[in-house]
C-alpha cells in the first residue's frame, strides 16, 4: 500500500458498536474508509469504534471487537457519525442510555448515517421522524410498527435525505460509503476503492434490496409455485390474475389470498414486480430500444414501463440504464461492461 500522510483536516468518523453488533456492518464502514485513505496517499478520515463504557464488544460472529472510545465520553465534532446493525439492535435501541448518547453526538456531527437495523437506534433518537428510511428488508415492517412516524422502505440500497443517510443490510454499508467517499474526495478514489474491494462502484441508492427471481424463502404452496414459475416464463404473454387463476383452476379471490399469504403481494402485484426487474436486467445487459424491452417483458408501452420503473426504482428506465451501466463500466477492470448486480 502506499505511504499515508497525516492530513490535519482528516475527517473523523465514529462508528458505534454495542453487543451482538453485525461485525461486517462495522467492518465495510471501516475498511473502504482506510482504503480511501492508502489510495488518496493521506489520511483524509480517521475512524473510531466507539462502544458503550468502552468495552470489548462481543458481535453476532462471536469475535470481540476492541472499542477505542467510551460512547459516554467521547466528544465532537465529527464529520460522519455511522451506528451500525446487528441482532443486538433491539437492545441496543431499548437502552435510554445509549440512544441518549447517540443524540448527543449527531448534534456535534455534519452527517449522520446507519447501516442495516441500526436505523433502529436513529430512529429511536427521533432522528428518523417524518423521513424515509432504509433498513434491512428482513426488519422493516416491525420497526415500521415500532416507530411508525418514520417511513421504512424495504426496497433501496441505501437512502440520503440532507445530512441524515440511512442503508440496506450488510454490505449495502460499501455502497453507501462509496457515496460517501465520491461526495468527499471524488470519484476517481471512490472507484479505486471499489476496485480493491472487488465490488461495483457503486449501485444507486434507489436499486432494489432483493429481487422477486431471488425469493427471500421458497415458495411452498404448489399452486403458488405453478403460477410463479408459469409467469416468469410468460411475461410477454397475457398475466391478468383471471388469466392466471383460470390456469391454476382456483379462483381470483383464492388465488390472491394464497399469493399474500406466501409472497405477501398479489398476484398483479408479483406480475408487475417481475416484469420490472426483467426489464431491469434487459436495460443494463443489452442495447435494445426501450419500447422493446417494454413489449419483450409484457408491458404495454414505453410508458407503462415508466411508470413501473418510477414506482419500483423511483427513476426512469433511461436514467436506470444510464447511471447501472455507467457504473458497470467504471468497475469493468478490463473495460469490458460486467452487469450490474
Amino acid at each position: 500500500m502506499p505511504t499515508v500522510t497525516t492530513d490535519p483536516q482528516s475527517r473523523r468518523v465514529l462508528v458505534v458498536a454495542y453487543p451482538a453488533a453485525e461485525l461486517l456492518d462495522i467492518a465495510c464502514v471501516v475498511s473502504a474508509f482506510q482504503l480511501a485513505n492508502w489510495l488518496h496517499g493521506r489520511a483524509a478520515y480517521e475512524t473510531l469504534l466507539a462502544s458503550p463504557g468502552g468495552a470489548p464488544v462481543r458481535t453476532s460472529t462471536g469475535l470481540v471487537l476492541n472499542a477505542e472510545v467510551s460512547l459516554e465520553r467521547v466528544r465532537g465534532p465529527f464529520d460522519t457519525l455511522v451506528v451500525s446493525g446487528g441482532i443486538g439492535y433491539v437492545d441496543a435501541m431499548e437502552d435510554d442510555h445509549l440512544v441518549a448518547h447517540v443524540r448527543r453526538l449527531s448534534r456535534e456531527t455534519r452527517r449522520v448515517a446507519s447501516v442495516c437495523t441500526g436505523a433502529g437506534v436513529l430512529a429511536a433518537t427521533g432522528l428518523l421522524d417524518d423521513r424515509r428510511a432504509a433498513t434491512h428488508w428482513d426488519h422493516a415492517s416491525f420497526l415500521q410498527r415500532r416507530f411508525p412516524r418514520v417511513r421504512f422502505d424495504s426496497g433501496p440500497i441505501f437512502i440520503a435525505e440532507g445530512d441524515v443517510c440511512t442503508s440496506a443490510g450488510v454490505t449495502a454499508a460499501l455502497d453507501l460509503v462509496l457515496a460517501f467517499i465520491e461526495a468527499d474526495i471524488g470519484p476517481t478514489v471512490a472507484r479505486d476503492v471499489s476496485r480493491q474491494l472487488v465490488t461495483y462502484l457503486q449501485r444507486p441508492g434507489n436499486q432494489a434490496q432483493m429481487s422477486m427471481f431471488n425469493a427471500p424463502r421458497p415458495v411452498e404452496h404448489s399452486v403458488v409455485h405453478d403460477t410463479v414459475a408459469y409467469a416468469s416464463a410468460h411475461l410477454p404473454d397475457d398475466l391478468s390474475t383471471a388469466t392466471l387463476a383460470a390456469r391454476a383452476g382456483v379462483s381470483e379471490r383464492h388465488l390472491d389470498r394464497l399469493f399474500v399469504q406466501e409472497l405477501g403481494l398479489t398476484p398483479g402485484r408479483f406480475v408487475r414486480r417481475i416484469r420490472t426487474e426483467a426489464a431491469a436486467h434487459l436495460l443494463t445487459g443489452t442495447a435494445l430500444p426501450i419500447a422493446s424491452v417494454a413489449t419483450r417483458c409484457g408491458f404495454g408501452s414505453a410508458e407503462t414501463l415508466r411508470l413501473a420503473f418510477a414506482a419500483t426504482y423511483g427513476v426512469s428506465p433511461s436514467h436506470y440504464r444510464a447511471t447501472q451501466t455507467r457504473a458497470a463500466r467504471r468497475a469493468a477492470p478490463s473495460g469490458g461492461v460486467t452487469p450490474a448486480r
